[in-house]
Order: C-alpha cells, then sequence, then structure tokens
C-alpha cells in the first residue's frame, strides 16, 4: 500500500495540472458523466461574479372539473421546489427560483450557456400518459411470424403521427395510466449503446398497480402499439414486442443527450400543478462585478502568501513542506471545482479560504507534535511517524465534524448556502488527503537527508538534539555492558 501512495500523489497531481492550466482541456464532468472524456472544463462564477440569465413565469389558471381552478399559496410554493429540482439537474448550480407576487416565478441561472434548455425544462407541464391503440383500427405487429422482424398488420385507419398535438386528452381513447404512476427515484436518461449507432433513451419504472396492469395488457395484446404523450404532444409510439412483466419500460427516438436529460429531470421530480407561461426573459449582469472578483483574488493571493510566510518562518523546513503541499492542494481543489463543477459565488470563496484555514491547521497539529517527539529524546524519523500518527485523531475529528455541519447545510440550505458547503465539503476532504499523505510523503524523503540533520531546521535548539544524542549514547553503552 505505501508504495501505492507516491503514485497516487503523482497521478492526482498530473490530472489537476492537466485539468487547471492544458488549454481546451477536456475530462469527465460530474454532471453529465455520460460524455465521458469529451466535456470542455470552465470554472464557473456564479450571479454577483459573472451574471446569469433570468426569466419570470406565470402560473396559468386551469378548468378542473368544469370549473376554473387558479394556483393558490401552496401550489406556487409546489411549483418553485419542483421548478428548483428540474433546473438544479442541469449542474448549473445556485440558482434561484422565488416566488412573485400569487402567481408569478422568478427564475435566475449564473452563466446560462443554454437559456432555451432552462425555459423548457420550467415550461414543460409534465403531464404523460400512456394510451393503448386499438389494434383493429391501427393494425399492429405480428411477432409471431419473426420476432426479430414481424410483419405489419394494417388497420382501417394510419398510425398518428410522432410530434402532432392532440385535440383532446381522450382523442385516442382514454389513457391506460400517467406520469403520477411512475417512479421518479428510478427515472434515468441512458446512451443505449447496443443500438448502432448508439441513441439516448429514457428508462422508467411504473409503480405497483400501473405496473400490473401494463403486464395484463401488455401479455394480451403482444404486437400492440401504444402512444407516449407528454404535455399533449406524441412523443413515441412503439409497440409490444413481448410482454412487459417487470414493469420497466423505455422512452427511446431521436434523443439529443440535453433533450434525454431534459425528460428524464421532467418525469423525476413531477408534474406541475398549473402550467407556466414565460412573460419575460433576459441577460442579468454580475451585481459585483470584475473589479470585486479582481479584489477578492488580489486579497485572497495576500492571505495565502502570508500565511505560507508564516509557516516559513515559524515551522522552517516543515513549514517549507507545508507550503508545497499548500500549493498542491490549491491546483487539486481547483481541479475539483472543474471536474463537480462548482459554481463559485462570494459565499463560495468563503468556504474556499476557510478549507485553506482547515488545511493549514492540520500541518501545524502535525508539526506541534512532531516537536514534543523531538524534545523528548526520540530520533528525527520516529518524531515525524509519531507526531503524524498522534496527530491524526485530531485532525480527523476536526475535519469530520466540519463534514458533518458542511453536509448538514448543503441539504437544507438556500442555493447560496449550499455553495458555500459544498466548496467548504471538497476543501475539506482534499485538504485531509494533502495533510496526512501529501505532507507525510514529503517529510519521510527530506528527514533522511543529511542537510536535513539540523536542530534549528525543526524549531528545536542544540541542547534538545544533543540531549536526544545522549540518551541514545548511554542506550548503546548499556548494549555493550
Amino acid at each position: 500500500m505505501r508504495r501505492l501512495i507516491p503514485i497516487l500523489i503523482l497521478v492526482v497531481f498530473g490530472t489537476a495540472m492537466y485539468v487547471d492550466f492544458w488549454p481546451g482541456a477536456q475530462f469527465v464532468v460530474l454532471s453529465n458523466p455520460n460524455a465521458g472524456f469529451t466535456s470542455q472544463l470552465d470554472t464557473k462564477l456564479g450571479l454577483d461574479l459573472k451574471g446569469g440569465y433570468s426569466s419570470t413565469y406565470q402560473a396559468q389558471c386551469a378548468v378542473r372539473g368544469g370549473v376554473n381552478v387558479c394556483p393558490s399559496t401552496s401550489d406556487m410554493a409546489e411549483i418553485q421546489t419542483i421548478v428548483e429540482n428540474r433546473v438544479n439537474s442541469t449542474g448549473t448550480g445556485e440558482i434561484t427560483v422565488e416566488t412573485q407576487g400569487t402567481d408569478r416565478l422568478v427564475v435566475q441561472v449564473p452563466g446560462a450557456a443554454n437559456p432555451e434548455t432552462i425555459d423548457s425544462l420550467v415550461g414543460q407541464t409534465g403531464q404523460l400518459s400512456f394510451i393503448a391503440l386499438d389494434r383493429a383500427i391501427y393494425g399492429y405487429m405480428n411477432v409471431a411470424t419473426n420476432p426479430a422482424i414481424p410483419t405489419p398488420v394494417a388497420g382501417t385507419s394510419s398510425l398518428p403521427v410522432v410530434g402532432t398535438k392532440l385535440t383532446s386528452a381522450n382523442q385516442y381513447g382514454a389513457p391506460m395510466f400517467g406520469g403520477d404512476q411512475i417512479d421518479g427515484s428510478q427515472v434515468a436518461a441512458r446512451l443505449d449503446t447496443s443500438k448502432s449507432p448508439s441513441q439516448w433513451a429514457v428508462d422508467l419504472v411504473l409503480k405497483t398497480d400501473a405496473s400490473t396492469a401494463f403486464s395484463t395488457w401488455s401479455t394480451n395484446n403482444t404486437g400492440s402499439y401504444f402512444m407516449i404523450v407528454l404535455d399533449g404532444t406524441i412523443k413515441e409510439i412503439p409497440f409490444i414486442q413481448e410482454p412487459i412483466t417487470t414493469g420497466k419500460a423505455e422512452i427511446s427516438g431521436n434523443f439529443t443527450v440535453d433533450s434525454a436529460k431534459q425528460l428524464a429531470a421532467v418525469l423525476q421530480y413531477g408534474s406541475l400543478p398549473f402550467p407556466l407561461t414565460r412573460l419575460t426573459s433576459s441577460n442579468i449582469p454580475a451585481t459585483l462585478g470584475k473589479s470585486f472578483m479582481d479584489q477578492t483574488l488580489f486579497g485572497g493571493a495576500i492571505g495565502i502568501v502570508l500565511v505560507m510566510i508564516f509557516m516559513l518562518v515559524y515551522y522552517r523546513l516543515p513549514g517549507l513542506v507545508a507550503t508545497l503541499a499548500l500549493t498542491y492542494y490549491g491546483i487539486a481543489v481547483l481541479a475539483l471545482f472543474r471536474i463537480v463543477p462548482v459554481t463559485l459565488s462570494l459565499a463560495g470563496i468563503a468556504g474556499f479560504v476557510l478549507s485553506i484555514g482547515m488545511a493549514v491547521d492540520a500541518n501545524i497539529l502535525i508539526f506541534e507534535r512532531t516537536k514534543e517527539e523531538l524534545r523528548s529524546g526520540k530520533t528525527l524519523v520516529s518524531a515525524m511517524e509519531a507526531g503524524f500518527n498522534r496527530a491524526l485523531n485530531s485532525i480527523i475529528d476536526s475535519n469530520v465534524s466540519t463534514l458533518i455541519t458542511a453536509t448538514i447545510l448543503y441539504f437544507g440550505g438556500s442555493p447560496a448556502v449550499k455553495g458555500f458547503a459544498l466548496v467548504l465539503i471538497i476543501g475539506v476532504a482534499t485538504s485531509m488527503f494533502t495533510a496526512v499523505t501529501v505532507s507525510r510523503r514529503m517529510l519521510r524523503m527530506v528527514v533522511h537527508q543529511e542537510f536535513a540533520q539540523r536542530a534549528w531546521l525543526y524549531g528545536v535548539t542544540d541542547e534538545e538534539f544533543k540531549a536526544r544524542a545522549v540518551r541514545m549514547g548511554r542506550r548503546e553503552a548499556r548494549g555493550r555492558v
């Protein structure tokens, strides 16, 4: 295991350098892992630092049971939650969704590169229905002749055209079931590589009642067509090749990666109780601006340099190791910000600065324990190992408690608080790696060198080093006697 650690350190460093500094670098982005190593990497900035895109929507009244019903306060709260989940599924991060008045919703997305995608996610009501087509009218596929290439059997009417809108919900018959019968936790966009060329599809799983009903119908109607209708538009007309008894279904067609993920997000988080109509949309400028960003970066650089100077002056050789480890930490964290990706707002930058303090704190604990071990008479190598081992519990306890707090903030906070918490989680987790592995590995290499065998390099006096030598000499003499 010890032999693998230096390799791991070098691999992480090389990957981070490529992600951070290679022009036009492409790598895996966790918000879109299906794209593989072809995603463009960029540092995302929040509304306060870069600006973004804003749209205002109005919830429309709907006729239900012959009565015109308008959205209530609770309906608007439900719409706000659904829209926030949908837009957040794009991986943009730190979105702002707020209700305005009694029937309006304002959506602000930082640095939105594709506002049309956001609009389509927000604007879709998400009403999904599965409608069986009568085989006597619309024909069917005779699977019995050849399951691989079934024979089409014509009906009295041609099949509906995919992409057309229904004139009424029951134009082709009552739906077998709707989107409320789909298990949202198991909806996912998937690249189907079994087809040539590969095609995007959306997998879904029906709830128990719908699954049982669909199993019975598909068993008795093998070869029959059925329609998948979303918001009144026919999305697909597949046929039953074999009985579907597991409740699993697939929506395929001419999907792109964006449209497949968009449909999956709409189905996953449920349909809107009332349709939304976009009223206005516009680009919004950064609330703080470039000058503030420059000042923030300048101030952060000064702070980091001062910390490095303190570590060098007070801890000397271990301080130099900590400075190099801190540089490694900064490069690795920036790479993770791009890979996740993280949207850096002012709150996110604050979380990053706090995580730097945690990274330095871990090194200080290690170096102070090492000095204590040196003063107790241990050799340099033994003191260094004991310093790391004895400080490890304190480092783990402090970092784990911070991670628990940050996790609570992430799942229970506003978008800005979530951004702060996510940056802090990444920073603290990375700082544990650099303090426990990178700093330790570098010190292990250094302390065996001849130039490192000097007391002042570790902040202890020559007398304390001499006391160590005297103790060692007495032990050797007793051994000879």
